[in-house]
C-alpha cells in the first residue's frame, strides 16, 4: 500500500515536483562517486533498477524519491509526537535510505565507489549538486562512509570469505549440535524453535488458511493509527502488511506442500538434520519457516487481548517461544539472547570457526547489515553487539 503511494507523492510535493529521476545505463560500467551521491540517480543492473528500502518493504530506486516519502512521514505524525521526535524521524529515515542504498545486497558498487573515495572527495561532490537534498544528507553520507571503511559486513552472499562464514546462513558440513539436536545451520536453529514441538504442518496448513480469508484491514489500520505502536516496530508493522495478505498466506501453504511435506509432519522436527542434510536451505528457512512463524507469533503480540486471533494462536503456542522447558515471550531480551549462546558452541567449540572469527582484527568492526530491512526477532544492533561480543570470546578463548 505505502509503495504504491511513493510516486504519488513525488508528484505531490511541490519541493521536489521538478526533481525527476535520472537512469544512468550502468549495467556493470563502475559507477562514479557524483552518480552515487546524485539523487535522482537511478542506478541499473542488467537493465533493471537496483532497489533500496526503508523499513524492509518500502522501496525505493532513487534517493530524490526518498525526500517527499520522509516528509510525508513528518505530516502524519505531526500533532502526535513532540517536534523534537519528528526531526528525531526524519533523520533516521534519511539515514536508513542513505545506508541502504549503499550497503546494497544485489549491487556492491555503490559500496564500492564510497569507500574507495577520501571523505574530502565525498564533501566536494556532494557540494557540486544543484539538486536540494535534506538538512543532514551530507552527514549521513559521511557517516555510511566512516562506518563501512571500518566494518566487515557478516552475510551470506558477501564477497568477503570471513564474512559469509560469520552468517547464520552459512551451511555447517558437520552440523551443529544445539539444544540435544542437530541442525545445518545455525539459522535453521533460529527459526526451527518458533514452532513448538506439538505443531504440525497441518496445523500451520489450517492457521494460513483461516488468514487468508481474514480481512486484516482494521487490525493494520489500528497499528498504522498509533505512533507508540507504529514507530517502535515499523520494520514488524510492514512485515505484516506484506504478508497478511491472501496471496502471502496461500504461498506458504503452498510451498509447505509442494517440499512434500505431510500434514502429520512435526514443523519443527522437519527443520533439524534428518537422514539427508539441508532438505531445506538455509534462504528457505528464513522465508518460508521463518517469515510464517513471525507472522503468527507477531499477530499474537499486537492483538488486542480480547481479539479471538490470540487464542486461536496461543492454543498452537504463537505465544511465545518454547525450548528446553522454558517459554520466553518472541520479542525479549531473553529470547534474543539465545543467538549468543548458540554461537558460544559455533564460535568457542567448532575450532574451525573460531579460528575464522578470531583472527579478524578488532579494529575491523563486525557488521550485519541488510538492506531490505531490520528483523522482529533480534534487532540488528544488539545483533551486531553479540557478533563483535562472541569475537572477543573467541579470541580470548585462543589465547590471541
Amino acid at each position: 500500500m505505502i509503495r504504491k503511494t511513493v510516486t504519488a507523492m513525488i508528484r505531490c510535493s511541490a519541493f521536489f515536483t521538478l526533481l525527476v529521476p535520472v537512469v544512468f545505463p550502468l549495467w556493470s560500467a563502475p559507477l562514479s562517486l557524483q552518480q552515487l551521491v546524485t539523487p535522482s540517480t537511478v542506478v541499473l543492473k542488467d537493465g533493471h533498477p537496483v532497489a533500496f528500502a526503508i523499513h524492509g518493504f518500502i522501496e525505493f530506486k532513487s534517493l530524490v524519491e526518498v525526500f517527499p516519502y520522509i516528509e510525508s512521514q513528518r505530516q502524519r505524525w505531526k500533532g502526535k509526537i513532540t517536534a523534537e521526535e519528528e526531526q528525531r524521524l526524519a533523520s533516521q529515515l534519511l539515514r536508513e535510505a542513505i545506508e541502504s542504498r549503499v550497503v546494497s545486497m544485489e549491487d556492491e558498487r555503490p559500496l564500492e565507489t564510497l569507500i574507495t573515495h577520501t571523505s574530502g572527495e565525498l564533501r566536494q561532490a556532494i557540494g557540486r549538486l544543484s539538486q536540494p537534498v535534506p538538512a543532514g544528507y551530507l552527514d549521513d553520507f559521511l557517516a555510511v562512509q566512516q562506518k563501512w571503511k571500518h566494518s566487515l559486513n557478516c552475510w551470506s552472499a558477501t564477497p568477503s570469505i570471513p564474512g559469509r562464514v560469520l552468517s547464520n546462513w552459512y551451511p555447517i558440513e558437520e552440523g551443529i549440535r544445539l539444544y540435544g539436536a542437530m541442525y545445518d545451520s545455525t539459522e535453521h536453529f533460529w527459526q526451527s524453535v518458533k514452532y513448538h514441538p506439538d505443531v504440525t504442518v497441518g496445523d500451520l496448513e489450517q492457521l494460513t488458511e483461516q488468514f487468508e480469508k481474514a480481512d486484516w484491514s482494521a487490525w493494520l489500520r489500528r497499528l498504522d493509527d498509533d505512533p507508540k505502536l507504529y514507530l517502535p516496530n515499523a520494520y514488524a508493522v510492514e512485515f505484516l502488511r506484506h504478508n497478511l495478505t491472501p496471496e502471502r498466506m496461500r504461498w506458504f501453504r503452498e510451498e509447505l506442500v509442494r517440499r512434500g511435506l505431510q500434514p502429520s509432519d512435526d514443523a519443527r522436527l522437519a527443520q533439524q538434520r534428518g537422514a539427508a542434510p539441508f532438505r531445506f536451505s538455509a534462504y528457505e528457512e528464513k522465508v518460508l519457516w521463518g517469515d510464517l512463524a513471525d507472522v503468527f507469533q507477531l499477530v499474537y503480540l499486537f492483538s488486542l487481548p480480547d481479539d479471538p486471533i490470540r487464542k486461536k494462536l496461543a492454543d498452537q503456542h504463537f505465544d511465545g517461544i518454547y525450548l528446553d522447558g522454558q517459554k520466553m515471550a518472541f520479542i525479549s531480551e531473553e529470547f534474543r539472547s539465545q543467538m549468543l549462546q548458540i554461537w558460544k558452541v559455533k564460535y568457542l567449540q567448532m575450532p574451525r570457526f573460531r579460528e575464522v572469527i578470531s583472527l579478524i582484527p578488532t579494529e575491523i568492526r563486525l557488521e550485519h547489515f541488510l538492506n531490505d530491512g531490520d528483523s522482529p526477532d533480534i534487532p540488528i544492533p544488539v545483533y551486531v553487539e553479540y557478533l563483535n561480543q562472541i569475537r572477543e570470546m573467541a579470541r580470548a578463548k585462543s589465547g590471541g
